[in-house]
């Protein structure tokens, strides 16, 4: 789990509960926390899963050894456990969460005193903490202490409502179904939106930390059901969530589900006809479609490495108030500059009363792409040495290697090819006007790195 002494990976620490992440490690990585933090004051919450309220244990015993005081928060969502860190001015936050992974996993995300996650060269410092053993633990009588913290759910869903005009929103009696994967998005969403005035009808809403009704990663061909609730009961939205709420996929009126390219995209649209010349920040991995939106109004486009912590300390560094993913992240910085599902399904519900239109034709009247995906296996001694041979190899009208190298065409098309950060492969993301120009561009570059694989094995 973790080469090169590496604890953090794309975003916070992950690993199988009891095998790669254990609870002697879950300890061990919060006395390392707290020796970062010097002490202080620390919010800990936890997200559904079977194993969280043992791993949040065990990382609350290393925090305490180290002297820092815990902000017990219990069971939440994660932008509501960001949004009290803030909110309480804490010194930090600790989540337990594995966010999208199935039920085996877990994780740790650490939060910084604005709630947004600490930054890469943070997560060094912890990681120098914990494998040189440099742990500053407290004397018997400066150990920590831990205060419950009550009513921050409430506190979030009045933040997040004060972005809207809920007025308007409760005016369209708009009936809303919310899959809330059997985890903490039922502790926020379904309360959220009736006090906005929607009606709400629910699936997957009992919190069971083996996620019965369906994996935690929000996916079109995860999410029929909720698709098949929305057609049958003529409803105005469907909307799902990941493990720990932070990740939100619409499902229009038509029962037909939109990944999270266009509804980052119809949010942009509207934040910039009130926001003119405001930047947009979103990964290379993002569509087209975003550059197309924020060059029709009026914006500036920000390209970033793929991570939500790479957005959001970009938006911090340039204050930048909107940030968006293809997955189905959407950042708000009048709110917090982080991943906020219910944030964002507040967003489209204010465009949709203000617009009085359904979402699928919103949706309808956006650019429209074609996205094909494809995969390369590639040995990780051979990751960078392919990359600096693709990008001589590479002809586009317009070159990004923030993150691999991606090329857009005269026409229109797009090709991104990066390595990943978790497996032995590279990625691949085309985009084109056709489907069969995406696919063109997927088969045309698997077999330029299959090549350049081939010759750098040979020499």
């Amino acid at each position: 789990m973790m080469p090169n002494r590496r604890l953090f990976g794309t975003n916070g620490i992950r690993g199988l509960v009891n095998k790669e992440l254990t609870v002697e490690m879950a300890a061990a990585i919060g006395s390392a926390i707290g020796t970062f933090f010097k002490g202080g004051n620390l919010v800990v919450g936890y997200d559904a899963r079977t194993s969280s309220p043992m791993l949040a244990n065990a990382v609350i015993s290393g925090l305490i050894a180290t002297g820092c005081n815990i902000l017990f928060a219990g069971m939440a969502p994660t932008p509501t456990l960001q949004y009290t860190v803030k909110d309480c001015k804490a010194d930090g936050g600790v989540i337990i969460t594995a966010s999208h992974n199935p039920p085996e996993y877990n994780g740790i995300k650490v939060l910084w005193s604005d709630g947004i996650e600490i930054s890469r060269e943070q997560e060094i410092e912890i990681e120098n903490i914990f494998f040189d053993g440099k742990l500053s633990y407290a004397e018997w009588n400066s150990l920590g202490r831990i205060k419950p913290l009550p009513e921050i759910i409430d506190r979030y869903i009045e933040a997040v409502k004060r972005h809207v005009d809920t007025a308007k929103i409760a005016s369209k009696s708009f009936h809303v179904v919310v899959d809330a994967a059997n985890s903490v998005a039922s502790l926020t969403i379904p309360r959220l939106l009736r006090e906005i005035g929607c009606k709400v009808t629910t699936i997957n809403a009992n919190i069971d930390g083996t996620f019965p009704g369906r994996l935690p990663e929000p996916r079109p061909e995860n999410l029929k059901e909720l698709s098949l609730a929305v057609r049958a009961l003529g409803a105005d939205l469907g909307v799902a969530f990941d493990g720990d709420a932070d990740r939100s996929i619409f499902v229009d009126e038509q029962g037909e589900t939109h990944w999270g390219d266009k509804t980052f995209a119809l949010v942009a649209k509207h934040f910039l006809k009130e926001n003119p010349g405001e930047k947009i920040v979103t990964p290379v991995s993002s569509s087209t479609l975003i550059k197309d939106v924020a060059e029709a109004y009026g914006g500036e486009i920000v390209w970033t490495k793929v991570g939500s912590v790479v957005v959001s300390h970009t938006m911090k560094a340039l204050n930048a108030k909107l940030g968006g993913e293809e997955n189905g992240g959407i950042f708000y910085g009048p709110h917090l500059a982080v991943r906020d599902g219910g944030m964002a399904t507040a967003l489209i519900l204010d465009i949709m009363a203000k617009e009085g239109q359904p979402l699928s034709k919103m949706l309808e009247e956006l650019p429209k792409y074609f996205i094909e995906k494809g995969k390369v296996e590639c040995p990780e001694q051979l990751k960078d040495m392919v990359l600096e041979k693709l990008i001589e190899k590479v002809k586009g009208s317009n070159l990004s290697t923030i993150d691999g190298v991606k090329a857009w065409f005269e026409d229109k098309s797009s090709i991104l090819a990066r390595p990943s950060g978790t497996e032995p492969l590279y990625r691949l993301y085309a985009e084109a006007k056709t489907a069969e120009k995406a696919k063109k561009l997927i088969l045309e570059y698997e077999t330029i790195i299959k090549d350049i694989i081939d010759s750098l094995k040979s020499s």
